[in-house]
C-alpha cells in the first residue's frame, strides 16, 4: 500500500474510474450482442432499432475516453455492416 496521501487518492480515484469503465464497458457489450440476437432472428426492424442504439452506446462511451475514438469506429463500423448484409 502506499505511503503518501497524493499516490493513496490517486489509487481511490483509478478504482473508482475502473469500476465506471467496467460499467460503461458491460452494457456496449450487451448493445452489441442484442444487434447480433436481432441479425440471428432475421428481424430487419429488431435489427436496425438494436443498431442505433448500439452506436449511441458506442459513441457515448468513446466520448467518456473509455474506447478510443478507432475503436468506437470499428466496432460501429462492423455492426452496421452486418445489418446491412442481412438486407
Amino acid at each position: 500500500m502506499a505511503n503518501i496521501k497524493s499516490a493513496k487518492k490517486r489509487i481511490l480515484t483509478s478504482r473508482k474510474r475502473a469500476e465506471a469503465n467496467k460499467s460503461v464497458r458491460s452494457s456496449v457489450k450487451t448493445a452489441i450482442k442484442k444487434v447480433y440476437a436481432a441479425i440471428e432472428s432475421s428481424d430487419k426492424s429488431a435489427a436496425d432499432n438494436a443498431l442505433k442504439a448500439a452506436i449511441s452506446d458506442i459513441e457515448k462511451a468513446g466520448s467518456k475516453g473509455v474506447y478510443h475514438k478507432s475503436n468506437v469506429s470499428r466496432k460501429v463500423s462492423r455492426l452496421t455492416k452486418a445489418v446491412n448484409k442481412m438486407a
